[in-house]
């Protein structure tokens, strides 16, 4: 997807007078680098102590390395499986081709790559996900909980193939600051994990290859950080990255300014990506897993290598987990909410871990668990090699003690999200938050005011997820779209206006008038004014006695066509008759079922699988989706009109 002159203009006008001047300082470094690439200082004596304490290894539960050591067998044998592509080219990466589109990325200075252009890259989420080296750092893993040097081996081979396929600021690979933070965090662990290799210090440290990479990968991140409305999580894998690499390859004369530099931008940027309420101010879970990840490992080197930390630092990450504890539901699964592109900050077990039971138990073992945190049945090896490198949080001066919530919180009013639970796990997400982060938004959706209901884990009402961002502009204006969530659309548009695939020109302002999770019913109600003049108000009212969730929908304003919509998940069965459904599902062997009816002044299709244009899909995950069922009520609203949909669960 490239980028016309009227996106660069609409993308300008969302950029204050300090990004733009930094952003002509980049653009006049980048020419100035084309011709004259900063050379790395000689290196001598470096040594690698950023080493696991003793006693780590032998803390994995065995069942978690078992699973490691499945996984990197996989892996040795060259199957991977990245955003819904299956590839078996792992044994032996081309680094610049795509699998998906069958195309290779040209050869060039970086900046002058068109990542963008999926004509002319491919996609590249296929290419930079192998480049991220976190599937080398399984392979290191697998090492060190094995001792088979099989994987040690193949771990050197492909870092030097990489090493040597891409030079310095030459191809794609150097064109975007969170590719290098999160590889350079990558390759910290892939030395400590290799540390009892005898080729390790060969690989790393005398190795001038690999000093040139590390040296030039911190320059890079130095001179060009994300800036202004593009400060999102980018800009914390850039500092995270950047102080990781720092301490643990401190090698450099500009080692001790880069590490200074980086802790206060990701103190900085922690702070201001994050509500004080713990939730990712994006709005997007799947990013605030990645910040998270990214703090934590960021932590953990600071603590290895005697580098104090601001208690701040520790503070976010403590309110984020405690907010991830507090919003997930029965089977430990957070909203759907936002974009979500599979990015993760450090990957040391296996796709069989859950992502978010690992955090928890890491955030248990840092934090300590609160008496109302959901139980965490599952074992991971990231959480023991984390914990024994951070210092346990209020001891050891590592942070002041503070108050954390003596109940499960249920509304987050910074954030505008409220949770609604009853009996057998019926758990519902109501949204009436900002419509996303900074003024461009990338990562929203224009989903003002949608709900998303689960009953015991399971997507009843579903946030159909993301699917992709680049080379398929038709999907990712669906998946972002109003008709694309569990809300109203009013009069064929979208509550946000978007100006491209990651910038949204007007934002819907929303506001929550009432939250009441724990009363019964319990209640929220919630309006926006993305239809101005017309004004969209919705009341949710969730029965623990019976089971029983009501949602009214309330238009105020001039007449306009209105689109109800209800996206169910995969897994639901529906069958539709007039402005009735009944939805059936299994869920371990037993059938469930509920009866959903919808208003009847509008007019009810069901819509499944369609492609002109797309309605009816469920994105389980990037790059994958499949057809699901998608309940469209149409009709008219004038003055002031209100549609009532009742969800009752049997059983």
């Amino acid at each position: 997807m490239s980028m016309s002159p009227g996106w660069y203009l609409r993308r300008l006008s969302r950029m204050g007078p300090r990004e733009v001047g930094g952003r002509t300082v980049d653009t006049l470094r980048r020419r100035r680098w084309r011709s004259a690439r900063p050379r790395c200082p000689r290196v001598t004596g470096a040594r690698f102590t950023a080493v696991l304490p003793a006693g780590a290894l032998a803390s994995v539960p065995p069942d978690a390395a078992k699973r490691l050591v499945a996984e990197a067998d996989r892996l040795m044998a060259g199957h991977v499986r990245y955003f819904g592509v299956d590839r078996d080219d792992l044994a032996d990466p081309d680094w610049w081709f795509d699998p998906r589109t069958g195309r290779r990325a040209p050869w060039g200075y970086a900046f002058d790559v068109p990542y963008r252009d999926e004509e002319a890259v491919g996609d590249i989420k296929q290419i930079w996900e192998p480049s991220r080296h976190q599937y080398l750092t399984v392979l290191a893993a697998a090492y060190a909980v094995t001792g088979d040097e099989r994987y040690a081996e193949r771990v050197a081979g492909h870092l030097k193939s990489w090493w040597a396929a891409n030079a310095p600021l030459r191809g794609v690979h150097w064109t975007s600051g969170i590719e290098l933070g999160i590889r350079l965090l990558s390759w910290v662990w892939i030395r400590r994990l290799l540390d009892g290799w005898p080729g390790a210090p060969g690989l790393f440290e005398d190795n001038p290859v690999a000093v040139r990479q590390i040296w030039h990968h911190q320059r890079w991140l130095a001179s060009f950080p994300s800036r202004g409305s593009s400060a999102n999580n980018h800009v914390v894998a850039e500092a995270a990255g950047q102080f990781a690499a720092s301490c643990a390859f401190g090698w450099f004369p500009s080692s001790a300014r880069w590490r200074a530099d980086a802790l206060r931008s990701l103190e900085r940027h922690l702070r201001s990506n994050t509500f004080p309420s713990g939730l990712n101010r994006e709005l997007a879970t799947e990013y605030h897993g990645l910040v998270l990840e990214l703090g934590l490992a960021a932590v953990a080197e600071a603590d290895t290598a005697g580098v104090p930390v601001p208690p701040t630092v520790r503070l976010v990450l403590l309110r984020m987990t405690d907010a991830l504890a507090a919003v997930v539901d029965d089977r430990l699964r957070p909203p759907r909410q936002g974009d979500a592109d599979d990015g993760h900050g450090l990957v040391v077990d296996g796709p069989a871990t859950d992502r978010w039971g690992s955090l928890l138990a890491t955030g248990d073992a840092v934090f300590g668990r609160l008496p109302w945190w959901p139980e965490v049945p599952g074992t991971d090896v990231r959480t023991a090699l984390l914990g024994a490198l951070v210092r346990p949080y209020g001891k050891g001066g590592a942070a002041p003690a503070v108050r954390r919530p003596a109940e499960r919180p249920a509304h987050f009013a910074d954030a505008g999200m409220t949770i609604l639970r009853g009996p057998g796990g019926i758990w519902c997400r109501c949204d009436a938050g900002p419509h996303g982060f900074l003024s461009i938004a990338a990562h929203a959706h224009a989903d003002a005011l949608s709900v998303e209901v689960r009953h015991d884990g399971v997507d009843v009402l579903a946030d159909p997820g993301t699917y992709c961002y680049h080379g398929q502009p038709e999907w990712r204006r669906y998946f972002r779209s109003t008709l694309g969530h569990n809300t109203l659309e009013w009069g064929g548009a979208d509550q946000s206006v978007s100006g491209g695939p990651f910038l949204w020109t007007r934002h819907a302002g929303s506001r929550v008038l009432v939250a009441d999770p724990g009363g019964e019913p319990a209640r929220w109600c919630a309006e926006h004014d993305g239809y101005r003049p017309v004004t969209h108000r919705r009341r949710v009212e969730l029965s623990a006695e019976s089971r029983e969730l009501r949602v009214v929908d309330e238009v105020r304003g001039e007449r306009g066509e209105v689109r109800l919509v209800f996206h169910l998940g995969p897994a639901i069965g529906a069958e539709l008759a007039g402005n009735r459904a009944v939805l059936t599902w299994d869920r371990d062997g037993e059938d469930r079922s509920a009866g959903l009816d919808l208003p009847g002044e509008l007019s009810w299709r069901a819509h499944r699988g369609e492609t002109g244009p797309p309605l009816g899909w469920y994105s389980a995950g990037f790059g994958r989706k499949e057809p699901s069922t998608t309940l469209v009520g149409t009709g008219f609203a004038d003055g002031v009109r209100e549609f009532t949909t009742l969800l009752r669960f049997h059983g």
